[in-house]
Formats: structure tokens, sequence, C-alpha cells
């Protein structure tokens, strides 16, 4: 059954300033900038005061996301969609997740396949060590799945719709700002990660609701991370 709650009511309006998009886009294209830049020099900077920069700006980037949303009559409820009244719809929107993470792993490792795209050794680095590095990261993974998800499908997949007046446009274009929010990983990895959030805004699209794709991202952020700690020693 549908989310009975509208995502998007209005898909070709946007809800916020194109000011304030920039400021969000700019952002985003900062930290990635400095993760490129920085990539491979390990040892540089200590990791949980990463994790810990990572967490603050996410949910200050989805705070100011927010405060622009309901400035122009748009609650966070409306950018999420969905509703779970009963156990039924939250074990629904788990089952999705699951099915989805499969789906889209098994595209992502055969589209990584062909085009021979690795992860980078330097992300080695960036895996947690300590049991604070892990409890950080989780933390980290559940933000990202939250806030990652709000701000590039619930916000930026709106916004690139209505400048584009095309819901294909917005689906695409936030996927683009997806990959390329993650140049610490390289240019073959950014855009499978590109490829997974065009992926991730069809779900959404098709679910009229970010929970599903929520719960994706954050398990799979979580158990990457800690299964690939133990992976790449």
């Amino acid at each position: 059954m549908v989310a009975s709650q509208p995502f998007p009511s209005r898909p070709h309006s946007p809800v916020a300033p194109w000011w304030h998009t920039a400021v969000v886009f700019l952002v985003l294209m900062g930290f990635s900038l400095i993760g490129a830049l920085t990539a491979g020099r390990g040892g540089t900077f200590a990791r949980a005061p990463q994790y810990a920069l990572v967490i603050v700006m996410e949910w200050a980037l989805a705070a100011f996301i927010w405060h622009a949303a309901r400035r122009r009559g748009v609650r966070l409820r409306d950018l999420v969609g969905g509703r779970w009244s009963r156990a039924t719809e939250v074990l629904r929107d788990i089952g999705i997740a699951f099915g989805f993470l499969i789906v889209g792993g098994l595209v992502l490792n055969g589209l990584g396949h062909v085009i021979h795209a690795h992860r980078p050794e330097a992300l080695r680095d960036l895996l947690p060590q300590t049991h604070t590095e892990m409890a950080l990261w989780v933390a980290m993974s559940l933000t990202a799945g939250f806030c990652e998800e709000l701000i590039f499908r619930g916000y930026f997949q709106r916004q690139f719709t209505a400048l584009t007046q095309s819901l294909a446009g917005g689906i695409l274009l936030q996927g683009v700002v997806f990959g390329a929010g993650h140049g610490y990983q390289g240019g073959k990895m950014m855009f499978l990660i590109a490829v997974y959030g065009v992926l991730f805004g069809l779900l959404a699209h098709w679910r009229r609701s970010l929970r599903p794709g929520m719960i994706t991202h954050g398990v799979q952020d979580t158990l990457g991370g800690l299964l690939a700690r133990y992976l790449m020693r």
C-alpha cells in the first residue's frame, strides 16, 4: 500500500529559495573536495574527530533544510513521507529496505566489475579501530541514513525537480550530486555512488517515502564499515 502521507505534495514546487540550495550544495562540495585532497594521508587526522565532525555537519545541514522548508509551510514529515501507524507498516518498509539493499548491491557490484572500480586503499585509514571509534562510526552511519536521505532524496530531489520541471531530471541530478559528495572515494567509486543515488531516488519516488531508503542507508553504512574494518586487515 502506498503511504498516505504525500511525498512530495507538490513535486514541481521548491521547498526553499535557490540561494539556500546553492549554500547546501557548496558546503557539500567543499567537504567532498577536502576529502579528496586528504585521502590517503593516513594518520593525518584522528578518526574520532572526523566522525564527530561529519555527524555535526550533517545534522546542521538537515536543520538548515528543515528551517527553510518550514518557512514555506512544508513539514519534516512531508519531506520524509510515509507513515508508521501499525507494526506491519514498519515490517513492510524493513523488508523493502533489505530487498533494495540486495538488489542495489548486485547492480553496483556488476557495474563496478565492468568499469573495474575498487574501493581505494586509503579507505582503510577511515575505518574504526577502537571501541570508541566503532561507537562513533555507528552513530555516524545512522546519522547518514537519516540526514543524507533527507538532504539528497527529500530536499535536492524536490529542488531539482522544480528546477528542471521534470521528475527524471530531479532524480538524476540529486544522484549526480550524491556521487560528487564522496570525493574521498575517487572517480570510479563516485560514479557508482551516483548510480546508487539514482536508485535511492527511484525507491523514494516509488514508495513516496524516504523511510525504506533511510533504513537501507543506515544499515549498509553501519555494517559496511564494521565488516570492512576486519576484511581489509
